[in-house]
């Protein structure tokens, strides 16, 4: 495994408390990273020696500011590609947008901001546009990150069918509950792959407030603040890993059969049938299915 970004996952809170949330974020979650965890993240990225981008996310990351604009500084002076994720609830006017953001000039590549329904509802909002407006005033690149709703992609062919720049709901996380009964169902043999994550070599993975390493969002590596980055990414043997492994011979189908695991017949998506069955399965691979976060536990 060569990797060459780490998505930091700065907090599990978030202002807002959208259905389709991989980490269930919302107000009331817990965990936040420090300055000191972001500097150790940062030197263990550069202690591997292939890790060349850091993304500051959440959560949302803005809820922490300083502590987001100092991590953001850090990273920028050891040499790192940086970009940030948010939901933007900050930029309630283009003068605002502007003040929040001018700490950041000189120091991101990229800025992601969510737009779509599940966070300003069906017709948008101006913040997006306030931010647009800062961050090009700003000369700072930004983008925006469009999720479906699952009426829109309630077909397993739904790849090609989307607007463009509009990605399809997963569903894991808050969306395997708050979202399902919305979507087309299918049987669930048919889920011999995982169509979104590369977990033999995924390129990047996410570091969040604990320390844990996710190679898929609750699929832990291990724990960064204990093992250290290279040995983690040193021993990860991907079809020897307990969960990854049978993902990679045959998808969440496999998972199942590997664990004998009861399952219902039919599920929205690979994600679905994933995430369920790792639920149930979390007792048996405490250090693997981990943290409570990701699963909803208080």
């Amino acid at each position: 495994m060569k990797l060459t970004g780490l998505h930091l996952l700065l907090t599990y809170q978030c202002t807002f408390e959208c259905d389709h949330c991989f980490v269930w974020g919302s107000p009331w979650q817990s965990g936040t990273m420090t300055l000191q965890a972001i500097q150790h993240i940062l030197h263990e990225g550069k202690a591997l020696g292939t890790v060349n981008s850091i993304y500051f996310e959440g959560g949302e990351p803005f809820l922490y500011y300083v502590t987001l604009v100092k991590g953001v500084r850090m990273a920028a002076e050891m040499g790192y590609s940086v970009g940030m994720v948010t939901n933007g609830y900050w930029a309630t006017s283009v003068e605002d947008a502007h003040n929040w953001l001018e700490p950041f000039v000189g120091l991101i590549d990229d800025l992601s901001m969510s737009d779509d329904p599940y966070h300003w509802g069906s017709e948008g909002a101006e913040n997006v546009g306030f931010a647009k407006t800062a961050a090009s005033e700003l000369g700072i690149s930004m983008g925006t990150i469009a999720v479906a709703q699952p009426e829109s992609t309630n077909a397993v062919e739904a790849v090609g069918q989307l607007p463009l720049g509009e990605s399809t709901v997963m569903y894991r996380g808050r969306a395997a509950e708050a979202l399902v009964d919305r979507a087309g169902k299918y049987d669930w043999e048919q889920f011999t792959t995982c169509p979104y994550e590369n977990l033999r070599d995924p390129g990047r993975v996410h570091i969040d407030p604990l320390g844990y390493l996710h190679l898929c969002q609750g699929i832990a590596l291990g724990n960064i603040f204990e093992t250290s980055l290279r040995e983690i990414v040193a021993q990860f043997e991907p079809d020897a890993h307990p969960i990854a492994g049978p993902l990679l011979q045959d998808g969440p189908a496999g998972l199942v059969r590997r664990y004998q695991v009861e399952h219902d017949a039919n599920y929205a998506d690979a994600c679905h049938l994933c995430f369920q069955t790792r639920k149930a399965l979390r007792e048996q691979f405490p250090d693997v299915l981990t943290p409570d976060q990701m699963y909803a536990v208080p």
